[in-house]
């Protein structure tokens, strides 16, 4: 196995709600993706967000299902990321996936030996951002997909907005601007521009765990939304990544 190379990373946007069967469709294509043969799958669940439809994804009391945006994050080569999408268009019926190019540098296998670890890491080169994308020739899916920017907002949960925690904010004003597919992230730990180290270590417990907003969109209603983020972000970190976005509806004939 290659120690770096260019591959593809595929993510998955659905609800907690989204079912295969009797069980959650996440987890069933994280099962699918391990039955298929993808080196990885890792499944991410967020604490708020919208769906395709401008729903509002949140926690509500006393609920007996939990309504939360999640995202299952595949990493493969190109034909194996081209061929799983048939699978993800087969298990979810109504979702958004992206794709974008991935430099692995490192995967450890287990047994490897120590020789095969010690190659220098490096920035990847400048090459076009889909050139290691699934193509439409091979994988009609992708005759579907449409480039999209992928914002991220890295910001404090501590954060506020107008008495709101901003990061809801962010993801109500999304909604608002007509905006979809936002999910909100909380890490386990991490640090600012202050360089303070926040965790949810039961001695260390915080009130101010980071936040990742993300949010897949055109690149004009991403270019209209950065005005918003410029008065409401004080302080935090916003990347921009340009994804092939991939919006799918089963066909109802397909399910019966």
């Amino acid at each position: 196995m290659k120690l770096e190379g260019e591959q593809v990373l595929l993510r998955v946007y659905l609800r907690s709600t989204d079912k295969v069967g009797w069980g959650a469709a996440a987890e069933a294509l994280v099962h699918a993706a391990r039955r298929q043969g993808m080196a990885g799958a890792t499944l991410l669940r967020g604490i708020l967000g919208l769906d395709l439809g401008g729903q509002l994804l949140q926690p509500r009391p006393w609920a007996l299902v939990e309504h939360v945006p999640v995202i299952v994050e595949c990493v493969d080569t190109a034909p194996a990321v081209g061929a799983f999408l048939a699978v993800v268009a087969q298990l979810v019926p109504v979702g958004m996936a992206t794709l974008e190019r991935a430099h692995v540098l490192v995967y450890r296998e287990r047994g490897m030996r120590a020789e095969r670890t010690t190659s220098p890491l490096q920035v990847p080169s400048s090459v076009p951002a889909f050139a290691f994308v699934p193509g439409a020739e091979d994988f009609p899916m992708m005759r579907l997909s449409e480039e999209g920017i992928l914002l991220r907002i890295f910001i404090g949960e501590a954060d506020v907005w107008e008495g709101m925690p901003l990061y809801r904010a962010l993801v109500l004003k999304a909604r608002d601007l007509g905006m979809t597919g936002a999910t909100v992230l909380r890490g386990g730990m991490g640090f600012g521009a202050h360089s303070r180290v926040h965790t949810n270590r039961l001695l260390e417990l915080s009130t101010d765990l980071p936040i990742v907003v993300e949010i897949v969109e055109s690149p004009d209603k991403i270019s209209a939304f950065l005005p918003v983020l410029d008065q409401m972000v004080a302080e935090g970190l916003v990347t921009l990544e340009h994804v092939r976005v991939l919006r799918y509806r089963r066909d109802p004939a397909q399910s019966q």
